[in-house]
């Protein structure tokens, strides 16, 4: 029975492995509140820290390359609005995110604000 009970632990691990989500990043992409990434989606860059933090009650979300918009989690928020506190940027709002993806949304586990 000790020997099944091993076993089971085993192939329950070597599964769990195979299941577990992958972190991923993404390199230079725009940060935007989500008030205004409609306004801002044609030039991410023209957006200022300025606007970002005054609308940090909004969340934030990242524009991939193609145009996707992927919103930050609520310790993606947190961590983005530091970001932009500790930053001399004015604007060109360009980060490097790691996390896992669900959906349209980012599980943070690290912002650089570039």
């Amino acid at each position: 029975m000790r020997v099944f009970a091993a076993l089971s632990l085993v192939m329950f691990g070597l599964s769990a492995g195979v299941t577990a989500v992958a972190v991923e990043t993404w390199t230079d992409v725009a940060l935007v509140d989500t008030m205004c990434v409609r306004k801002v989606e044609k030039d991410p860059n023209a957006h200022t820290k300025e606007c970002a933090v005054g609308c940090a009650g909004s969340g934030y979300g990242v524009i991939l390359a193609d145009g996707t918009f992927l919103k930050l989690d609520k310790a993606g928020n947190e961590k983005a609005l530091a970001a932009l506190k500790a930053s001399d940027k004015k604007d060109r709002l360009r980060v490097t995110v790691t996390g896992d993806r669900a959906g349209d949304t980012i599980a943070v586990k690290t912002i650089e604000l570039k």
